[in-house]
């Protein structure tokens, strides 16, 4: 409440009376009222101060016996309600500015919608108080912070300008970024991705002998998904001899390793990976997908036109969706020891420090999960746009893990010209989109069927014991073993 009480005039119009026992926050501190009577409000000479019609009329005001001459007739106008908190101001700042300013007294009677306002003096003072709260009214609405003394259900407030979006061109967007592909790879050496030499043997069998050895071999099918005219399929390798007679040291690490033939896999995958093509691998886990394209990859990076020394990065990068299958292929790679290459592994969890400082030396193969290969990517402490070589091992476990933005990001530091190879124990949907847009014209072979499920090769036994005997059951189970038996155990988090 102010100092002012509500009282009534002659004509219905609202006077104010000064109490007694209080005094306005508002009003300057060196002025005070006796006991007078408020004579009724002036109409202000301007238009459209009044919208309720001006009931406010000039009329004789009563004196109380103060002995006082009567105050001059109040300025009266009307203000939409959210432009006075505006005039008040924090704490009443702004209306006592005013008033200093004006040397005026100002009242404001709040109502549901707009406010009455109350100026006293006389009409200097009155009209340049006015013009004081006119700047804060156009201002307010200049910043469209409030509607001024316009009507809240105006037509004009509720008007939005909608801009007409611009028409994207896509086919001039499609060849810039052709362009500005072009340019950025123009610069990079040339690469070489053949290197296969068909045994005779080989190229001497029917296409009835192939056709025999794939179904007998878990059923090798082979497709050319290069959109156009199809190319021939590669025969399939029957011996390590028939892939890798004309490289001994490959020849020397698989004897050493002790294999005796190659898996099905393996036997065609190699004669298409040593043609220079792209592939897409769909077998089940355990048949030696690593190995097929471990081996082609040593020869790609042997056989590059330009030196190991003068390489400005890795060749060969191995993406891989765990760090257990990261290390794992990474020790595939350090058993058969070809040419010296170097490699490391790169994954989230390990010493990141020490992975900066090994891959930063320099190393010829990179065997990384996308997040922790992404990271050191942004961070500008690995180069990948001298590799020639990809490989996305178990892509479909990195898109159910939903690596697939890291993948995005990280091929767009690869040349395009690269040669991709793709693993994959299963065929969804995601796969297919993935192969469709980072591999180029590629060759698919496949074990079996596409709709793969667990491996019937394998006996398997299911016991089902109570929750307390699983930890005196399992370590019994261990003991028990002999020491060329392995076994896998699966634990509900990492330990």
């Amino acid at each position: 409440m102010s100092d002012w009480e509500e009282d009534e005039d002659s004509c219905g119009g609202a006077i104010s009376v000064q109490r007694a026992a209080e005094s306005s926050p508002w009003a300057p501190q060196t002025r005070h009222r006796g006991d007078w009577s408020e004579p009724p409000c002036r109409r202000p000479e301007q238009r459209g101060w009044d919208r309720e019609g001006g009931h406010c009329q000039r009329s004789e005001f009563r004196r109380r016996d103060t002995g006082r001459d009567p105050m001059p007739s109040p300025l009266c106008f009307r203000l939409d309600s959210s432009v006075v908190g505006q005039v008040i101001g924090r704490g009443g700042c702004k209306i006592r500015e005013l008033e200093e300013a004006s040397s005026s007294r100002i009242k404001i009677v709040k109502e549901e919608y707009d406010s009455l306002i109350k100026i006293f003096g006389n009409d200097e003072q009155q009209s340049k108080a006015k013009a004081l709260i006119d700047e804060i009214v156009e201002r307010s609405e200049r910043t469209d912070c409030g509607r001024g003394y316009k009507d809240s259900y105006s037509t004009s407030s509720a008007e939005v300008k909608v801009q007409e979006r611009p028409v994207i061109n896509w086919t001039l967007l499609r060849e810039n970024k052709e362009k500005y592909e072009a340019m950025k790879w123009a610069d990079m050496p040339p690469i070489q991705k053949a290197f296969y030499k068909e045994a005779a043997s080989i190229a001497s069998m029917s296409e009835e002998e192939v056709t025999k050895w794939r179904r007998e071999n878990n059923n090798i099918i082979c497709n050319d998904l290069k959109e156009g005219q199809k190319r021939p399929i590669p025969n399939p390798v029957r011996s390590f001899q028939d892939a890798f007679e004309t490289f001994q040291e490959v020849m020397d690490a698989l004897k050493t390793a002790g294999f005796q033939r190659p898996t099905p896999i393996q036997s065609q995958a190699w004669p298409i990976i040593l043609q220079g093509l792209d592939l897409i691998g769909i077998a089940q886990t355990g048949t030696g997908k690593t190995l097929a394209y471990l081996l082609p990859g040593f020869i790609h990076l042997d056989l590059q036109p330009i030196p190991r020394n003068e390489r400005e990065g890795p060749g060969m990068l191995v993406l891989a969706p765990t760090r257990e299958l990261a290390l794992q292929v990474k020790a595939e790679c350090s058993k058969y020891r070809y040419k010296g290459f170097t490699s490391i592994c790169i994954y989230g969890g390990g010493d990141r420090k020490n992975q900066i400082n090994v891959v930063t030396k320099g190393v010829d193969i990179v065997i990384a999960t996308p997040g922790r290969l992404h990271d050191l990517q942004m961070n500008n402490f690995v180069t990948l746009k001298s590799i020639t070589y990809l490989v996305l091992d178990e892509a479909d476990r990195m898109l159910d893990m939903g690596f697939e933005p890291q993948i995005m990001k990280i091929l767009i530091d690869i040349r395009p010209d690269r040669q991709t190879v793709m693993t994959s124990a299963t065929w969804p949907e995601g796969v297919r989109r993935l192969a469709k847009s980072y591999l180029k014209d590629p060759m698919m072979v496949y074990v079996g069927t596409l709709d793969l499920a667990a491996v019937n090769t394998v006996e398997q036994r299911v016991l089902v014991i109570a929750e307390e005997e699983k930890r005196s059951f399992t370590l019994h189970f261990i003991d028990s073993l002999k020491p060329q038996d392995k076994v896998i155990i699966f634990v509900g988090k990492k330990l």
